[in-house]
C-alpha cells in the first residue's frame, strides 16, 4: 500500500479527496432578472434548529457573485440519472459551449420563497438566506438559513466518488 504524505501538496489533497463519497447538487441564485447555477458537491447540513446549511462556490464564478449581491442561494439535491444536468451546470459535457450562456435552456425550473431558480426535477429542494459568509482561499463558505424545503422524493440519490457520478444500491 502506498502511504505518500505531503503537508501541503494540492494534488495529493485532491486525490483524497476523490476517495470521499458526496451528493450532488445545483446551486442558484437570482438577482432582477439575471440567473446562474452550478453544480456543487460542497453542501452541508450545519443545524436543524436553527435549520442551516452551507455551500462552498469558488469566488470567481457567476454563481458566487450572484450569492453575493443578492443574500439568496437555493439547492436542489439531484437523483441518480441526472448526470447531464449535472455536467451542464458544471459547465462541461457535449452541451457545455451552448448552455454556458444559459444553463437554464430547455430546463423546467420553479421557485419557493426567495425567487432563486429550483430544477423541477430532484430529491429534495431547500431554498435559503445568506446568514454568514467566510472567505477561505480562492473559495467564499456561505451559510444560509433554510426559508423554504419542498417536494421530498423518495427516488435514489447521485453521488459522486473518484470522478465519477454513480448510484446507491439501496
Amino acid at each position: 500500500m502506498n502511504k505518500e504524505f505531503s503537508s501541503a501538496d494540492p494534488e495529493l489533497l485532491r486525490q483524497a479527496m476523490r476517495c470521499w463519497t458526496t451528493g450532488i447538487t445545483i446551486v442558484t441564485s437570482k438577482l432582477d432578472e439575471v440567473q446562474h447555477g452550478m453544480t456543487v458537491n460542497s453542501f452541508t447540513s450545519v443545524s436543524l434548529a436553527p435549520p442551516v446549511v452551507s455551500v462552498s462556490l469558488a469566488e470567481n464564478t457567476r454563481t458566487n457573485n450572484l450569492v453575493r449581491r443578492s443574500g439568496i442561494f437555493a439547492i436542489t439535491i439531484l437523483e441518480e440519472g441526472q448526470a447531464e444536468l449535472a455536467d451542464r451546470f458544471a459547465g462541461r459535457g457535449p452541451t457545455s459551449d451552448i448552455h454556458e450562456a444559459n444553463r437554464f435552456e430547455s430546463v423546467r425550473t420553479f421557485s419557493l420563497l426567495t425567487g432563486s431558480p429550483l430544477l423541477s426535477e430532484g430529491l429534495a429542494y431547500l431554498d435559503c438566506k445568506v446568514i454568514h459568509s467566510v472567505e477561505v482561499g480562492p473559495t467564499t463558505v456561505f451559510f444560509g438559513e433554510v426559508v423554504a424545503v419542498g417536494n421530498i422524493s423518495a427516488g435514489r440519490p447521485m453521488v459522486y466518488f473518484n470522478r465519477l457520478y454513480r448510484g446507491l444500491q439501496l
